[in-house]
């Protein structure tokens, strides 16, 4: 059983012995970010596990598992997004080769790269998310170096002038850069204004810009725009991408991976 699906067992757990809990109680409990426990939930009330009832999680007595109580799989979960996103965590994870030297953006799917990285991979790794920092940080044969500065709770992304300077004084081989839109005339967009110069920097700063995003990215728009699609030297998503994006990112020559 993997680490996420062991902690999903152990919020099920918790959540069902004490009759519902609070995000922040269960972030504590679990040592994770609220952002995380979120997500999990999420998951869990889309499999009618769990309620979420004026900002607490309450066990759903109805919910009867097919196996045992203590056995719930993520990879049974009807949340296809999350699951596309995994796989193409774990692809972006296996272009990462020894010697490397890797920046990872914030963001969903990037996470799930972190999570995804071989623990003997011997590379050098910068980050600047909360969640990625964690993940890393149990891979002793990586050099990491953590950008500081102010902390962001909804995206998990810590940011400063400070360490966009420390960003342009180096040079990657690989910058993994999420997004999420993108659109035929208005480009590739975020949903905060505040990653723009940090999304920018790292793409100065690298040999080769992979662009790692879920199918469901396509088409839209959001406020914050970064980048064009040309900028981007490969595209890892999943194999419900549409044709006409797949035909758009041919004729522009960017490698594109459908996982």
């Amino acid at each position: 059983m993997g680490k996420k699906a062991d902690r999903m067992n152990r919020l099920i757990d918790i959540i069902k012995s004490k009759n519902g809990a609070s995000v922040k109680e269960l972030a504590s409990l679990l040592g994770v970010s609220e952002m995380t426990i979120r997500r999990d939930l999420i998951v869990l009330e889309q499999n009618n596990i769990v309620n979420n009832v004026y900002g607490a999680a309450i066990y759903n007595p109805a919910y009867k598992q097919e196996q045992n109580d203590s056995s719930y799989e993520l990879s049974n979960a009807k949340n296809t997004q999350d699951l596309e996103k995994s796989k193409i965590g774990a692809f972006a994870a296996s272009l990462i080769g020894p010697g490397d030297i890797v920046v990872i953006d914030t963001g969903s799917t990037t996470e799930m790269l972190a999570e995804n990285i071989d623990d003997s991979l011997e590379a050098t790794i910068l980050c600047y998310n909360a969640n990625i920092l964690n993940s890393l940080r149990q891979k002793e044969n990586l050099s990491l170096i953590f950008s500081g500065g102010r902390y962001h709770p909804k995206t998990q992304m810590v940011e400063s002038a400070e360490g966009i300077d420390l960003i342009q004084s180096m040079r990657f081989t690989k910058a993994f850069i999420s997004a999420a839109g993108i659109h035929h005339n208005l480009g590739v967009t975020c949903v905060y204004h505040y990653e723009i110069p940090t999304k920018k920097a790292i793409m100065q700063s690298s040999l080769e810009k992979i662009l790692i995003m879920d199918s469901t990215k396509f088409g839209q728009v959001k406020p914050a725009y970064f980048a064009n699609l040309v900028d981007f030297d490969v595209i890892i998503t999943d194999s419900l991408i549409p044709e006409e994006w797949k035909k758009e990112i041919e004729n522009l020559k960017i490698k594109l991976y459908m996982v």
